[in-house]
């Protein structure tokens, strides 16, 4: 079935089989549905609904299904099985790194009672081991399962080896080459494997020039190596340079989505992450800090705007602009730090091109202030307002534009150096720091000039 829609009228009919038990029913219905589709429809479903579903499913659906769901959806959902049904009916059956990532989901003390549960006690302290591990570092990222082969096999001997393997491997995209002590030493394509004689050694066609990623190497620069180099699959190594893992192409993209939604939480001033249904108190704590900030931000302005309020009063055409000045520097601001963020989030910035990028964006802001301080100045003008008020938002726009942009550019480089998530500067910090500023400087000439 293309392109299924979960419809709200689809969703009531099968909510009315469900009620009624009508399995021969349900399903036809649930063999025509992909995992993704189900894990869309258990969003719409009640706890008791989705389990009593999941109980009609096999137990390779039933595990994908459990994948698919959002962490949240997946969190309520397994709150309906006990720790020995969670590792006997899903742990048991799923790839080491994603059945890493839901454990990761739970406290401490449910994970070890349903680790204690599985059966296969090597695959138990596979797991373990690989909850030690960061979730954004390889070690985090990586599955256990995947196709290896001793240097000093024949061809025939691989085969009989890796239909052995791949019982235990849902996707076979290459073959590593490692030696009696498990270290890397490269890896052989499936096709060289079926093209060669039987009785060819693998050391005779071994590609000995892989890229590898050791269990520290962080998961963004992981990201990048694989857009880099068109890789789907990654091998991760020790400290020993001994094959522990992979990272497939699937693992960077749920990564790659959860960084990018971590980061729109920060550009919107959340400090936390959080989802939609959460507790009330965790929504408001991951909010507040930055609504503080911009609290703090307002009083400080009120402050400079009180500072200068005979300059207001003797000039009250100056209180129009003051909106414009201080939106238009925070646009600036925004857009440039957005720039430098992208420049780091995929390595395109290195420190030889920092100081030729903050140049590059100072020039930008010479040009941007320059254009919108003359359209300003000729609207103004033609409006008729006062010489000296057209002059002085004017320069002020043009000072303002000029010092958010380079402020822009300047902010998530110190962020970046300090290890703090750069996607911080184009958020509220920013443009609560460029309105202070630009309120500053707006007045400041006006008290110059006027």
């Amino acid at each position: 079935m293309q392109n299924f829609q979960i419809t709200k009228e689809f969703v009531n009919e099968f909510i009315d089989l469900i009620d009624l038990k009508l399995e021969a029913e349900i399903l036809p219905i649930l063999s025509k549905l992909f995992p993704a589709d189900i894990a869309e429809l258990f969003d719409q479903l009640e706890l008791e609904q989705a389990v009593y579903v999941t109980g009609l499913l096999n137990k390779e659906k039933k595990v994908a299904v459990l994948a698919e769901l959002e962490a949240d959806v997946r969190k309520k959902f397994l709150t309906g099985f006990s720790p020995t049904e969670i590792a006997h009916e899903f742990i048991e059956s799923m790839d080491s790194d994603d059945a890493a990532d839901i454990l990761n989901e739970f406290p401490p003390h449910a994970v070890n009672e349903i680790i204690s549960h599985i059966k296969d006690r090597e695959y138990a302290r596979h797991l373990s081991s690989m909850l030690k591990f960061h979730e954004d570092t390889a070690g985090g990222l990586m599955g256990r399962e995947l196709i290896k082969v001793n240097i000093n096999w024949t061809v025939n001997q691989c085969t009989e080896e890796i239909r052995k393997q791949a019982e235990e491997v849902e996707k076979v995209y290459t073959v590593y080459v490692v030696d009696d002590n498990d270290t890397l030493l490269g890896l052989v394509s499936l096709k060289r494997i079926i093209l060669e004689r039987a009785s060819t050694r693998v050391s005779q066609i071994l590609e000995s020039n892989v890229i590898s990623a050791d269990i520290y190497t962080r998961g963004d620069d992981i990201a990048n190596s694989m857009k880099k180099y068109d890789l789907v699959a990654l091998p991760v190594v020790d400290t020993l340079n001994r094959l522990v893992g992979r990272i497939t192409i699937d693992d960077i993209v749920d990564y790659i989505q959860e960084e990018a939604d971590r980061d729109y939480q920060l550009l919107s001033g959340i400090s936390e992450k959080v989802e939609s249904d959460d507790k009330i108190w965790l929504l408001s704590r991951a909010r507040l800090p930055w609504l503080i900030i911009g609290l703090v931000g307002g009083i400080t302005n009120a402050v400079i705007i009180g500072n200068y309020d005979d300059v207001i009063l003797n000039n009250v055409q100056l209180a129009f602009f003051m909106p414009l000045v201080a939106a238009m520097g925070g646009n600036a601001g925004v857009q440039s730090s957005s720039i430098i963020v992208q420049g780091l989030a995929n390595a395109t910035l290195n420190s030889n091109s920092i100081l030729s990028r903050i140049t590059r964006e100072f020039m930008v802001s010479v040009i941007n202030g320059l254009v919108c301080s003359a359209i300003l100045f000729g609207i103004t003008y033609l409006l008729g307002q006062n010489t000296q008020i057209t002059l002085v938002v004017g320069i002020s726009l043009f000072a303002s534009i000029m010092f958010a942009t380079v402020m822009g550019a300047i902010v998530p480089l110190f962020l970046d150096k300090l290890k703090i998530n750069p996607a911080l500067a184009t958020g509220p910090f920013i443009t609560t720091t460029n309105d202070l500023v630009g309120m500053f400087i707006y007045f400041f000439i006006g008290n110059l000039l006027i």
